[in-house]
């Protein structure tokens, strides 16, 4: 499994998933009381692979908590990116949603400035890339939200 960041793709460590039988058993202190009595009426079959999601969410959430939050927090921000490119991108751009994306990453970078470590500068300079791109689509649109996606 990898993370994509703005500072290239990172291998993150991955325990091989056991086979269904050698799952970790699902009720256990982790595991809620319906979730255990739902897994209770499942046929073996149903249970085995139930309880082999259960051990793989676990195990996603520890290599989630051994990842640095700047690394997360960043790896969203570029989903933020992604999803302006995408609306500015459109035939016609999408001017109002990329407006939110671009916004949302906006106040998202303004609201943890100086936390994100070696991605905060490749993420403003892509910040500003769309602010510019938003702009010049917004003008050759005729459009008034020009002015919203500026700095």
């Amino acid at each position: 499994m990898s993370l994509w960041t703005p500072g290239g793709e990172h291998e993150v460590p991955r325990e091989p998933t056991p086979p269904p039988g050698d799952a970790a058993p699902a009720a256990g202190p982790d595991i809620d009381p319906e979730m255990a009595e739902a897994l209770e009426k499942m046929s073996p079959e149903e249970r085995a692979e139930a309880e082999a999601m259960i051990a793989q969410m676990a195990r996603a959430r520890e290599e989630l908590a051994a990842t640095p939050a700047d690394v997360v927090v960043a790896n969203h921000a570029m989903g933020l990116y992604e999803l302006a490119a995408i609306h500015l991108s459109q035939d016609p751009p999408n001017l109002p949603e990329a407006n939110l994306a671009v916004d949302a990453l906006a106040a998202l970078l303004g609201g943890i400035e100086g936390r994100l470590g070696q991605n905060e500068a490749t993420l403003r300079q892509a910040l500003g890339q769309l602010q510019m791109a938003f702009v010049e689509l917004s003008r050759r649109a005729g459009g008034d939200d020009a002015g919203d996606a500026e700095g």
